[in-house]
């Protein structure tokens, strides 16, 4: 175990853990918007449906991104340095399951949406809620992910307004609604 010493001096002791088990039961709880994280480079594009992204800081605009070092895009977007977060709207959970399939390629993966060079190169979906274009700064593996500190340098609206978001809630789709 890694030890990790907070701020002050105070060094928390070594607790236990709870199951892997009960922690997803803990975490199907915890409504989260469901993106498809795309790159391209010289492996060609590459992409994975995530749940994990969240705001960092908007100076500089900073989003957080948790990789799952199985996921078959993990190492093409780490060797690419850049990404796009789409993020779906209700009607996409097509391209969600397209993307966290294993078995699909990803020939197969991409020819389920639109999708358009972003302003660094990786892969932005024509018609999501909002896209992201990030250029990757900082890595760190954390248990069986790789967390990505990604700084976006571009920012495409889609229809946010008028569309509901697609989330993911106690282990199924649901969506937001909008007002």
């Amino acid at each position: 175990m890694t030890n990790i010493v907070a701020p002050f001096g105070y060094n928390p002791p070594d607790e236990e853990t709870v199951s892997a088990d009960i922690f997803r039961n803990g975490m199907a709880a915890l409504s989260s918007a469901v993106t498809v994280v795309t790159t391209d480079g010289p492996h060609g594009p590459h992409g994975f449906t995530a749940s994990a992204v969240c705001s960092v800081s908007d100076t500089p605009p900073t989003l957080l991104v948790c990789v799952n070092r199985s996921t078959s895009a993990h190492p093409y977007i780490l060797e690419h340095g850049v990404l796009a977060i789409n993020v779906l709207h209700e009607g996409q959970d097509h391209l969600s399951n397209a993307f966290s399939s294993r078995s699909r390629s990803m020939a197969e993966r991409f020819a389920a949406g639109k999708w358009h060079k972003g302003l660094i190169g990786a892969p932005v979906l024509d018609d999501a809620l909002v896209s992201f274009d990030c250029r990757i700064r900082e890595i760190r593996d954390v248990g069986t992910h790789t967390v990505i500190i990604a700084h976006v340098v571009d920012v495409t609206m889609g229809e946010t307004g008028t569309r509901s978001g697609l989330v993911w809630f106690n282990r199924q789709y649901s969506q937001t609604i909008p007002k």
